[in-house]
């Protein structure tokens, strides 16, 4: 088994080697690790409800009451109350007729594309979707076209121009995770309507971010009743895990009947299903969340651009830090956790060759001085490396 020596050294070489790092939570944004405090920069936690009490109590009350796994896949002994409770507080929540939980976000949307193309149809996908999304595509029967990213002159092109016996499925991630750039949706519906295809957008870094009280790119952009398939994911703003689509009932009825990533899983545990609940209820009654986490994101983005550093994306939580080569993201990064700022170096092939960064995400539970202190170091550390 040579060739698998001979990979590791040889991703070694070219500093994309990954390698697992435990750290010991302490709160929804501070961390610990060989007796040293980090101030947590990498965490999909937008509203920091990880720590909220009301969570942690409904996950306890649930393991109390119904105990600690499923015992089954939901079609057969796997479903129970708590499921049904949240699958029609996300459809009130998304706007639309009906829910349905898969166990994560990767395998909602590779259930759902794999499930809905067929032989005769077509799925137009954006370049920098998800891999999730990617993979689902490469289950499906059909053909998939890529669009280069966001760019709606070349999706109408292939729309034009690309035969199709069957049904049309645009994809699109809502906001893209390494980006933090948010989907011009709106021309996306205009251009599916024009040519008659179903529009698919993957919510999972919108909700608890865009859109009034959190509610993701739909609700941000007005189009509601457009959107015929909406994803998304209770492991980042709604501080539990897995995954879940919303739609008609019709179309959950279809994916109840033929997704292959929700029949054959056991389902998820109903501490998590009662975590995901209440942390949808807490961003209900607390849209000011979304608020603080806006204030947040502009404050560090226009700081660390008022210092000349490169940042791509807007509004979002997201802001990546350009650096280029992976190994200046390495040394960046490394740098940054010696200082007390855990920030996730991001290389190929998460991203595109030369376009390696740091990418730095904020929640809705640091603090001004916590963020004033990341701001001064990210600068101190970009000006050492020659960076701005």
């Amino acid at each position: 088994m040579d060739f698998l020596t001979d990979y590791i050294n040889e991703v070694k070489q070219h500093d994309l080697y990954r390698a697992l790092v435990s750290y010991q939570p302490l709160d929804a944004v501070h961390v610990e690790s060989q007796g040293q405090r980090y101030l947590l920069l990498a965490t999909n936690n937008y509203l920091g409800l990880t720590h909220s009490l009301a969570v942690k109590k409904a996950a306890m009350i649930a393991v109390e009451q119904y105990g600690t796994g499923s015992g089954g896949a939901r079609l057969t002994t796997g479903s129970h109350p708590l499921y049904e409770k949240l699958e029609q507080q996300l459809a009130l929540f998304k706007g639309t007729e009906a829910a349905l939980i898969f166990n994560t976000g990767y395998m909602a949307n590779v259930g759902i594309i794999s499930a809905l193309v067929n032989k005769n149809d077509v799925v137009f996908s954006d370049e920098l979707n998800h891999a999730s999304i990617i993979d689902g595509c490469r289950l499906a029967k059909g053909q998939t076209v890529v669009y280069r990213h966001t760019d709606m002159a070349h999706l109408a092109e292939v729309l034009e121009n690309t035969p199709c016996q069957g049904q049309r499925l645009i994809v699109t991630d809502g906001v893209f995770s390494m980006d933090g750039d948010i989907a011009p949706l709106d021309q996306i519906v205009l251009l599916a309507e024009k040519y008659q295809a179903m529009v698919m957008v993957d919510d999972a870094h919108a909700v608890g971010v865009l859109g009034r009280g959190g509610r993701g790119t739909v609700d941000y952009f007005g189009l509601k009743g457009r959107v015929h398939i909406q994803v998304g994911t209770l492991s980042k703003s709604l501080a539990s895990e897995g995954g879940y689509v919303a739609g008609s009932q019709t179309l959950i009825d279809y994916l109840v009947n033929k997704s292959r990533s929700f029949i054959f899983s056991t389902a998820l545990s109903p501490g998590t299903v009662a975590a995901g609940y209440a942390a949808l209820k807490e961003l209900q009654a607390r849209p000011e969340l979304v608020d603080k986490l806006r204030h947040n994101g502009d404050y560090v983005r226009k700081a660390l651009v008022a210092a000349g550093l490169q940042i791509d994306g807007a509004l979002t939580p997201i802001i990546p830090i350009v650096v280029g080569e992976a190994a200046v993201a390495e040394e960046m990064a490394q740098q940054l956790k010696e200082q007390g700022l855990i920030v996730s170096a991001i290389r190929p092939p998460t991203v595109m060759p030369g376009k390696s960064r740091l990418r730095l995400t904020v929640s809705a539970a640091h603090d001004k001085a916590d963020l004033v202190r990341t701001v001064e170091i990210i600068i101190a550390v970009s000006k050492g490396l020659k960076l701005i």
